[in-house]
């Protein structure tokens, strides 16, 4: 069983806690370059253009933080690689759930412009994907 205070001693280590935020910071950047995108050069409706850009993120955030954040967890094989990559998505879908959750209830309930009710969403995203990432994806409470 994994004890409780190592693993959130774990998730508040300041350099990765930085480096997993500026690298969400940027994920957001390419986020909402992408559905504007999307959604101002398409007929594609808005949430549909928030799963093709949310998932256009991730890749790039995986890629980042397997290489910079949490560069000391995990082999470097191709297969460590890709198991990590799975695992990294199937974490997300929970962070892009709430993340899509707010964005639509603030766009389409509070008439909020689409891109700022994105921004809200990745936000509170960000937390469950820095939870679960750290603990499934990366395994930071194991050192």
């Amino acid at each position: 069983m994994i004890e409780a205070r190592r693993v959130v001693r774990s998730l508040l280590a300041g350099r990765r806690f930085g480096q997993f935020l500026s690298v969400g910071a940027f994920g957001a950047v390419v986020d909402n370059i992408v559905l504007a995108s999307v959604v101002e050069m398409t007929t594609v409706p808005t949430l549909a253009a928030k799963v093709l850009s949310a998932e256009t993120a991730i890749v790039i955030m995986f890629l980042i933080n397997d290489s910079w954040t949490f560069d000391e967890y995990g082999r470097r094989s191709f297969g460590s690689l890709v198991r990590r990559f799975l695992k990294s998505n199937v974490v997300r879908t929970g962070g892009v759930g709430v993340a899509v959750l707010v964005l639509h209830v603030l766009h389409n309930v509070f008439g909020l412009w689409y891109l700022l009710a994105n921004v809200a969403g990745i936000g509170v995203g960000f937390v469950v994907n820095y939870v679960f990432e750290s603990i499934f994806t990366w395994r930071v409470e194991e050192t």
